[in-house]
């Protein structure tokens, strides 16, 4: 069925506040409401990686999205069926970075469907708080969200979002109802060496927000045979108080370690270990690398393993390359793994 226009109302509304309310709690403001800044509060409480700055962060980010005229523009892409019978969707939510399940949630309840979620313990405060906002914008939307402890049922399609382990986990119980199963993906960025310190600067954004938990993070980058560091962690300098995070600080000092007495040979500047490594996932406060000889030789690598990459950053814009900085501001229809959710729901 076609989307709701009061549930459409409701989502501009919810963009509205949180971008008054990033506004004001950038500039101090007394007026912040305070309601919010206790759940921002609480949700860096339940989970140390979720700290203000990361969780105001992706707030602003969804402020920014949920306007009249983006949302207007991503639905013109899609053709609505009025005589479709509403669908029970249930989201297994991950939770590695603050409302990463945000984006099916909205997908859900904007294709006329339902929600049935089951929040991550990582990330259980925010996403309930913003669901009371929307419905008291559009009381009938209480009717079509749900929030679900342990097992799922009684619903008629899936989106679940987890590691290649519960991946399989969720093939077993989800295989026989449409489903969309996502495992794990990390991003990568291709460095020619021409980047000036601007770019370099930016793609320290991709690598450090979040800590680099989010799958949209890079995680690997590729550099040219003769490539030197030296520009790149100077551009990372600004980054440096990433340190005085502990839960941060304590992987760095472990993965130093481990790295130091199995004698691999690293780079290190007191927050960010460089290591020579061809796997794509690096583990927090580490950044792998690789050499290559010839760009489209890498290009051809890169689409071989495309079920593994979620962004590619590049500062030659090629094709869906992601500009530097830009792998966490995601549009409405930049759809993980290129698997367009909407679409999806929309055939239920």
């Amino acid at each position: 069925m076609a989307p709701d226009r009061n549930t459409i109302d409701a989502f501009v509304k919810l963009g509205k506040y949180l971008t008054d309310f990033c506004d004001k709690c950038y500039s101090n403001d007394p007026e912040v409401d305070q309601n919010l800044k206790e759940i921002v509060a609480r949700a860096g409480h339940h989970n140390g990686w979720f700290t203000e700055d990361n969780v105001l962060f992706s707030l602003q980010q969804w402020g920014e999205l949920l306007t009249e005229q983006y949302i207007k523009d991503w639905l013109d892409n899609y053709s609505f069926q009025t005589e479709n019978e509403p669908k029970t969707v249930g989201i297994v939510m991950a939770g590695n970075i603050p409302l990463v399940g945000f984006h099916d949630f909205l997908c859900v309840l904007l294709s006329g469907n339902k929600v049935l979620a089951r929040l991550s313990s990582n990330d259980k405060v925010l996403l309930p708080y913003l669901s009371n906002f929307l419905i008291e914008q559009e009381p009938s939307l209480a009717d079509k969200i749900e929030f679900v402890d342990g097992k799922l049922e009684n619903f008629d399609a899936v989106i679940a979002t987890g590691s290649n382990n519960t991946g399989r986990y969720f093939e077993y119980y989800f295989g026989k109802k449409p489903n969309i199963i996502r495992k794990n993906r990390n991003s990568v960025a291709v460095l020619t060496g021409n980047e000036n310190k601007e770019e370099l600067t930016a793609l320290g954004e991709d690598i450090f927000r979040y800590y680099g938990l989010g799958c949209r993070n890079v995680s690997k980058i590729y550099v040219p045979n003769d490539y030197d560091f030296d520009g790149l962690f100077n551009a990372f300098f600004q980054y440096r108080d990433i340190i005085n995070q502990h839960k941060y600080a304590n992987n760095y000092d472990y993965n130093k370690a481990v790295y130091l007495m199995s004698e691999f040979k690293i780079l290190d500047n007191g927050f960010l270990i460089l290591k020579q490594d061809e796997s794509l996932t690096s583990p927090i406060s580490a950044l792998f690398y690789s050499y290559y000889d010839d760009e489209s030789t890498l290009r051809k690598k890169l689409q071989e393993i495309e079920e593994h990459i979620q962004c590619v950053v590049s500062s030659e814009a090629k094709e869906n390359d992601v500009n530097f900085g830009d792998t966490q501001k995601p549009s409405l229809n930049d759809y993980a793994d290129g698997i367009d959710t909407m679409e999806f729901l929309l055939k239920l």
